[in-house]
């Protein structure tokens, strides 16, 4: 079985991200999308809240697995024995960003990482930008799937 790891903070999910969830469904046999929780960083939506925006989104998807973890990716990784990481490129900043962690992930567990380039559709959309709109009370529904609704 091919398995594979797509971690971000999910904060929230946005269409980007689940474009980059189907493509890799395409490839792989099972995707957990490990929800990052890092104490340190002030999240919008708490940890439960974005597993169950994943989890709702892609209900009828049995290749799509939804997990938290805390730590490094590489270490989950391991927990989980997956070997491959998935991650979604929106511009060259995105992977210039990137591939230091691949390489990072790669030296400390032999971990590959694939990149899936974002369609022109959503390249642009960033969870920060739809946390901006949704702080100041903007449209963000445009930008998120219909699970992200609060």
């Amino acid at each position: 079985m091919k398995k594979a790891i797509f971690p971000g903070s999910f904060d929230p999910l946005t269409l980007g991200h689940c474009e980059i969830i189907e493509k890799a469904t395409q490839i792989f046999d099972e995707l957990i999308v490990s929800v990052g929780n890092n104490y340190e960083k002030k999240y919008k939506f708490t940890l439960d809240k974005r597993l169950e925006f994943i989890s709702s989104e892609f209900k009828n998807n049995p290749k799509v697995i939804v997990k938290s973890y805390d730590g490094l990716t590489a270490e989950f990784c391991k927990k989980m024995n997956v070997n491959h990481i998935v991650r979604g490129l929106r511009n060259p900043a995105d992977f210039e960003f990137e591939k230091k962690i691949a390489l990072f992930n790669n030296s400390l567990e032999k971990i590959e990482t694939i990149f899936f380039l974002t369609s022109p559709n959503y390249a642009f959309i960033s969870s920060s930008i739809v946390r901006e709109i949704i702080d100041n009370n903007g449209d963000y529904r445009k930008f998120v799937p219909k699970s992200v609704s609060f």
